[in-house]
């Protein structure tokens, strides 16, 4: 028994590279339709699509967003931003302050919980997006970078304060080289998925976790540029590099221009 939609799933791969032909505005609209059907907090919708149209723009993410040039080379680009300023504004044309000051308390404003649901809205909406455009044959991949650089980026794109970008999506088909480039393999399900309770990893099943991503990176070598195993490679590589303390430095900046209200 087939299962198309398993098999979307288990097949999925970013993609990168794309062929020069466009996404057609038929299939651009059935994936928004599919988009905008996606799991939402309370059906609030806390989140704001912007489709990245200006070559001008998918210019300045390729450099904003950690220098990937095939972000400007993207056929189709989506900003997914977690929005809670469409709510608040509407609390607002509601006559929500004066409703409080009646009776006396102080009108709340959004907070970092809200904040908090807002994206994962979003990122669910993403993924939605993802998944309906792989049903037509176009590929995608994820840009988190977009969290770098907020106030570029809210400056870039007209953002207001309770609204912030939470992730970049590429979309476009892919070349016949990324069709065939091998799955990018996951770690097995005994390392992520437990019953009932957490699970913390001794160092000899930590080990064991990345023992095949450290054959893959290192292979004979004994180090790279002094790291001697793939957890101090990685350090190096993602959770220190610059980019990284950089997107942390960009969501204390959003936090603090949301608390500020």
């Amino acid at each position: 028994m087939t299962n198309p939609v398993l098999d979307l799933l288990l097949n999925r791969k970013s993609v990168r590279s794309y062929e020069d032909r466009e996404i057609s505005a038929e299939i651009r609209d059935e994936i928004l339709q599919a988009t905008l059907r996606a799991p939402t907090a309370g059906n609030q919708m806390l989140y704001s699509i912007i489709e990245v149209t200006d070559q001008s723009l998918k210019d300045t993410l390729a450099k904003t967003c950690d220098n990937q040039p095939f972000i400007a080379k993207a056929p189709w680009v989506l900003l997914f931003l977690a929005d809670y300023q469409r709510w608040f504004d509407y609390f607002v044309a509601s006559g929500v302050p004066e409703m409080c000051e009646q009776s006396g308390v102080a009108m709340r404003k959004p907070e970092e919980g809200d904040l908090f649901l807002a994206c994962c809205d979003a990122l669910i909406a993403a993924q939605t997006a993802v998944i309906a455009a792989e049903s037509f044959g176009v590929g995608s991949c994820y840009i988190g970078d977009i969290m770098e650089q907020y106030e570029t980026h809210q400056k870039l794109f007209d953002l207001p304060r309770y609204v912030f970008p939470i992730c970049l999506l590429c979309f476009g088909y892919p070349t016949q080289q990324q069709k065939e480039r091998e799955l990018t393999p996951r770690f097995d399900r005994k390392f992520i998925v437990w019953e009932n309770r957490y699970r913390r990893l001794d160092p000899a099943t930590l080990e064991e976790m990345h023992r095949d991503r450290q054959a893959q990176v290192f292979g004979s070598r004994k180090d790279i540029e002094g790291a001697v195993n793939f957890g101090q490679y990685l350090y190096r590589r993602k959770f220190s590099a610059d980019f990284s303390i950089e997107m942390s430095r960009s969501v204390r900046a959003i936090l603090k221009t949301w608390q500020e209200g």
